[in-house]
């Protein structure tokens, strides 16, 4: 995941950072407990390195249609002893699939496996939060997200697929081992925020709509984001695929009759259904102490294992605070003193 980092920033504790984006929120019409978890979500992805998918994010959700669409309660359409569909209600993916993520767990502790659809949300920010909670419940998890299309397929020109990202998380006896990836070349979350902030992209991240690669976001927001790997990745364009048809599956299509619209599959389960929970651990942790003794090439410093950066990043954060785009943070207060940002 590429991560924007603010040129001009201010610092704000972790405190501010929270009462800033809980009374924006709430501006815009989200309950103080829906307010809640949004905003932790959003402090946590700036808090371990991802300052894009942050704060920023308000200012997209404040422009976001379906904000001001009507929300009903969070219901569970179809029930089994190992599965859940869940339809989100149209509440937004921060809260939606965090409310999904208690249920799967629930579920897989109750039955040793979990099987849990969502469907009728969007905008959920980054698959690691929620497979955070479910490895330190000592839960394997694996999470499928599709979303509405901004990517082209391989040698397309138009918009067919989601950023679709994909998340597996592992426990072991310290932090979890998680690896979340979206399958674009940028997240669409950062090319919006580029694109408010007139900063150039990536190259090889985005075509204009005559399919030419560009590096202007404003550009890019006409045409299309690319599969990771740039404009012959048939690997980031095959898996994007597979995403969106699994998704299927959790009633992506269900809202609006679109095949090609947001869904979140989850498949959670005890690891003691095959080996015993603490040798799976144990393997797991040695498993990581090889890989991190690999001999390193010449001029690289350590051999990090996914997640591993982001849990350092975390610690300083909570310590230090984050930084957040002045534009940003005047933007916030525009909303929570009941203004609109332009």
């Amino acid at each position: 995941m590429s991560r924007h980092q603010p040129t001009d920033a201010v610092r704000l504790s972790i405190d501010e950072a929270r009462q800033l984006g809980e009374a924006a929120l709430k501006r815009i019409g989200y309950a103080p407990n829906e307010a809640q978890v949004i905003c932790a979500h959003l402090i946590d992805a700036a808090c371990c390195g991802y300052p894009f998918a942050g704060l920023p994010r308000i200012l997209e959700i404040a422009d976001d249609p379906r904000t001001h669409e009507p929300r009903r309660p969070i219901k569970v359409d179809r029930e089994t002893p190992v599965s859940l569909l869940i339809d989100g209600g149209n509440h937004i993916g921060y809260y939606a699939v965090y409310e999904a993520t208690k249920m799967a767990i629930a579920k897989a502790k109750q039955s040793g496996i979990a099987l849990v659809g969502l469907y009728n949300t969007a905008l959920s920010g980054r698959n690691t939060h929620y497979l955070e909670l479910v490895a330190r419940e000592n839960l394997v998890g694996m999470l499928f997200s599709s979303g509405w299309p901004v990517v082209a397929p391989e040698g397309g020109m138009l918009a067919m697929l989601g950023t679709n990202p994909i998340a597996v998380a592992v426990p072991t006896n310290n932090d979890p081992l998680i690896f979340d990836m979206g399958t674009a070349a940028i997240m669409r979350g950062e090319l919006a925020l580029r694109s408010r902030l007139n900063e150039p992209l990536p190259e090889g991240v985005a075509i204009d709509a005559s399919g030419m690669p560009t590096q202007d976001p404003h550009l890019a927001l006409k045409g299309c984001i690319l599969p990771f790997g740039g404009l012959d990745s048939y690997k980031g364009y095959g898996l994007s695929l597979m995403i969106q048809a699994l998704t299927l599956l959790a009633g992506a299509s269900l809202p609006r009759g679109r095949v090609q619209d947001y869904g979140h599959l989850f498949v959670v389960f005890q690891p003691g259904l095959l080996v015993p929970e603490e040798k799976f651990k144990q393997d797991i942790e040695e498993l990581i102490a090889k890989i991190k003794a690999t001999p390193r090439r010449p001029g690289v410093a350590e051999i990090r294992i996914p997640s591993e950066r982001s849990f350092r990043e975390r610690k300083v954060a909570m310590r230090d605070g984050i930084l957040v785009d002045r534009k940003v943070v005047e933007g916030l207060n525009t909303i929570a003193a009941g203004g609109k940002v332009h």
